[in-house]
């Protein structure tokens, strides 16, 4: 289920870091597609990011860009959710920052950012997923202080 935030003014998401913004126009999330398909190859067209984006945000998802001198230097997808484990947390479902700009520090500020949109929502943890494999992602999640606290089951079915 999605937390609902009431008297929540996206456009203020971070005063803090004049370098994040909230990703919500069209134009936005052309600029977001290929730097989310770093992150997600198996998207293959602008057309379907975005209409995957539009149906997503209808749950509550949201993005934030972080900028470079103009160009998007990484971005986060998020959700406020609520469930009977965690109460109202904020949900991290993507974060990236472009190839050319990993070890800027990017990352983190998108986290510390969505760190403080949680708090000041009242949500009582900041909750992501990352493959078992992926040593580099795990390194970096603890070094910004974030710690295992489950492991995901999961079963795929077939598709049409």
């Amino acid at each position: 289920m999605t937390f609902t935030l009431h008297n929540f003014v996206p456009s203020v998401l971070d005063l803090a870091d004049t370098a994040l913004r909230p990703l919500d126009t069209l134009h936005d999330l052309r600029i977001a597609f290929p730097v989310m398909q770093q992150l997600r190859p198996h998207l293959t067209s602008e057309a379907d990011f975005i209409s995957r984006i539009e149906r997503m945000r209808a749950e509550g998802y949201r993005l934030v860009g972080a900028f470079d001198a103009g160009r998007l230097a990484g971005l986060a997808g998020y959700r406020l959710q609520e469930n009977l484990i965690y109460g109202a947390f904020l949900y991290v479902d993507d974060l990236v920052t472009t190839e050319a700009l990993r070890g800027g520090q990017w990352g983190s500020r998108l986290l510390q950012a969505l760190e403080r949109l949680a708090r000041a929502s009242g949500c009582a943890r900041l909750v992501l997923d990352t493959g078992l494999a992926n040593a580099r992602a795990q390194r970096f999640y603890f070094r910004e202080g974030l710690y295992t606290g489950a492991l995901r089951f999961q079963k795929q079915f077939d598709t049409p």
